[in-house]
């Protein structure tokens, strides 16, 4: 392996040298560049597989675009093929279109972090992010002549070791004031909260760009980043002395309950960096009168929507809440599912009865009448179910915190705990969930004395609210949900022949409508509650889910390959990686293809979801794991149909959308045709 270059105050350096291009052609499409510079990565020693490292790039690319305005782009990803926490550099000629809305890009920094990067990585690779939207430091970067200047121009932003992040140079003392500072006299002062999903770089770019744009307006902001390199709260006296809050943020606010009472503007982190000037306006306009926008903890605004003085509406919201919830839950889905699965494997189906007797009276010196391979499936197997029995409680818990942060945690949990318990199961921690969650935050509002505050959120927020939702629970609405989940798994128990065939179908349509959004997630939630029930029923429905999910990027994948006239060259690429995301059951990736041409790709996915649901209810095809795609066969029955009806819809979705491109090309391949083309399977 090369040498990895090495500064003796911070251990290996963040860029090197043999990390940089300069003024190079790496392809006429985003693709091509980030799989060069992870090339670059993997040839230095700084990973381990330079196509994991691409693949989880272009995955974070397929979420969000990574271009910024004044031609840069930040591709970053966490990655377990990542060694060291690295910056591949390149300054392209030509340009290279990365999603900006101000157009192409020719300074690129492919931001690759390892899976379980420390403090101090993410605090260096967060200050480069935060120092391009210093524009003498991108003009630094242009001028630049040797790998030498580049280097040299990183490192001076970087901040020295174990001492806190320097201000940007751009924002000036006497209007920049940190989350930790004592507020400034202005005329206004605005606070805000920056998070995105990743945490390495929107989140600190945005809280550079809203403080910036402070300066210009002459606003004092004052930024909490809730990103991966730690956040530092705000004061609670700059919150206090605030005229209003920004939420610039792709994921839950933490700690969002500091801001009751004061109006809110509300944003993705990416609008922050792409238009700063507009969202501290409208805090402003929001400062000066409260009543055009939401009040935090208070009533929103007739608009319902989202709005650029408001609140997120109460659609996008409720959604927020389930799919939190949701999200939460899959780990325990995920590490409960496999591992009865390979109890399964291991120990046979006739494992479940016997699992707990067994693994209670005998040890590996004392082994069962099955051998080694009978215990050990045992124990997999009731790992897994202990796992699993967390999948109700964990979805009710975190769907309570979504709703009142960290209060609504133990109530929520409880009400998950009580829905198990009288046998309500996934629809009673639905349910639960949101009573304990409203109850908490209707609790957090009772006026209480000074003295007593204190012991608000740790104390009498749990205990009125466990109190409440488990009172309902118990005595209100315990027996009726439990009687529709009964009658629900009853009638899937009864399904059989054509109303099979016809859940089949609509299964499918859920997975395909939106390819990993709400839609797709709650046919996803439905079915993985199911294998907690482990009827075989359930377990079809999970082999249908599955296989459906998988449909939309083999499908694309298909269709770019034998037809890639129709597509231009970043959708051929986005086509290559949707071969292994496909068969990882990694519906998202076909999103590429579907953002650039809606009417005729989603369509096409559902038609062809469709038909695989449809064929693997109708042969009885079952599934014991919740994820995994190809790579958990052992976990099927009936492999050859599970096969069969994946490749049906795979052929039919491709065939689709092919000849709705026929019919009428996309716009964007009209004009021309590709310079290249490969040659079709």
């Amino acid at each position: 392996m090369p040498d990895i270059a090495s500064r003796p105050d911070r251990g290996p350096a963040i860029i090197a040298a043999d990390l940089i291009t300069l003024d190079a052609n790496l392809g006429a499409d985003k693709a091509s560049v980030i799989t060069a510079l992870a090339e670059r990565l993997a040839g230095a020693g700084r990973a381990s597989d330079a196509e994991a490292l691409a693949a989880a790039a272009l995955t974070r690319e397929a979420k969000s675009a990574t271009g910024l305005p004044g031609g840069l782009a930040i591709p970053h990803c966490r990655s377990e093929a990542v060694a060291v926490a690295s910056l591949g550099f390149a300054r392209l000629d030509p340009k290279v279109d990365f999603g900006a809305p101000d157009g192409p890009a020719d300074l690129v920094f492919l931001i690759a972090a390892p899976e379980g990067a420390g403090a101090e990585h993410m605090k260096l690779l967060s200050s480069l992010a935060r120092a391009l939207v210093r524009p003498e430091f991108v003009a630094s970067l242009r001028g630049a002549a040797t790998e030498a200047e580049v280097i040299a121009l990183v490192e001076g932003v970087l901040p020295p070791p174990t001492r806190p992040e320097p201000e940007p140079e751009s924002q000036p003392k006497s209007n920049t004031v940190s989350a930790a500072a004592d507020p400034a006299p202005t005329e206004r002062t605005i606070v805000a909260i920056t998070a995105c999903p990743t945490g390495i770089a929107h989140t600190y770019m945005a809280a550079d760009a809203l403080t910036a744009a402070g300066q210009r307006a002459g606003v004092t902001v004052r930024v909490e980043t809730q990103g991966s390199s730690g956040s530092t709260p705000l004061p609670a006296a700059a919150i206090a002395a605030a005229d209003a809050v920004i939420f610039a943020t792709d994921v839950g606010v933490k700690g969002r309950e500091r801001f009751a009472g004061k109006p809110v503007v509300a944003s993705g982190v990416k609008r922050a960096i792409n238009e700063p000037d507009a969202m501290i306006a409208e805090a402003v306009r929001a400062a000066a009168d409260p009543s055009t926008a939401t009040v935090e903890g208070g009533s929103a605004p007739a608009d319902s929507g989202e709005s650029g003085t408001g609140e997120l509406g109460w659609g996008t919201r409720i959604r927020q809440i389930l799919l939190t919830g949701v999200s939460y839950m899959i780990p325990f889905v995920a590490a409960g599912g496999l591992l009865i699965a390979l109890g399964f494997l291991l120990g046979g189906y006739d494992i479940s009865d016997s699992a707990a007797e067994i693994v209670v009276n005998n040890t590996l010196g004392n082994l069962p009448a099955g051998g080694l391979t009978t215990y050990l499936g045992a124990v997999l197997f009731q790992l897994g179910s202990l796992a699993f029995s967390f999948l109700v409680p964990a979805l009710a818990g975190y769907i309570a915190f979504a709703i009142a942060d960290r209060p609504g945690l133990a109530p929520g949990f409880t009400a998950g705990a009580v829905a198990v318990f009288v046998g309500a199961g996934f629809i009673g921690g639905l349910v639960g969930g949101i009573i304990a969650g409203f109850a908490a935050l209707w609790v957090g509002r009772i006026p209480l004395p000074v003295w007593a505050r204190g012991l608000k959120p740790v104390v009498i927020i749990p205990l009125l609210a466990t109190l409440i939702v488990g009172a309902l629970m118990f005595l209100v609405l315990g027996r009726p949900l439990a009687a529709i989940t009964t009658g629900l798994t009853d009638w899937l128990n009864g399904l059989s022949g054509s109303s099979a065939v016809i859940l089949g179908m609509i299964l499918g349509l859920m997975m395909c409508f939106d390819l990993g959004g709400p839609v797709n997630k709650a046919a996803y939630a439905f079915a993985v509650a199911g294998l907690a029930v482990d009827n075989h029923a359930s377990l079809q429905i999970m082999a249908t889910v599955m296989a459906a999910g998988m449909v939309p990027p083999l499908a694309m994948a298909l269709s770019s390959t034998l037809r890639p006239q129709l597509y231009s060259p970043a959708e051929r690429e986005n086509g290559k990686a949707a071969w292994l995301l496909g068969a990882s059951f990694i519906t998202e990736g076909a999103i590429p293809f579907a953002a650039a041409d809606l009417f005729r790709v989603v369509p096409s996915m559902m038609i062809g979801g469709a038909v695989t649901g449809a064929i693997v209810m109708a042969t009885d095809v079952t599934l014991t794991a919740p994820h995994g795609g190809v790579f958990v066969v052992f976990a099927m029955d009936r492999v050859l149909w599970f096969f069969i009806a994946l490749a049906a819809g795979t052929v039919v979705g491709a065939l689709c959308v092919t000849l709705a491109k026929e019919v009428k090309r996309p716009a964007h391949l009209t004009t021309s045709a590709p310079a290249t083309q490969p040659a079709a399977a």
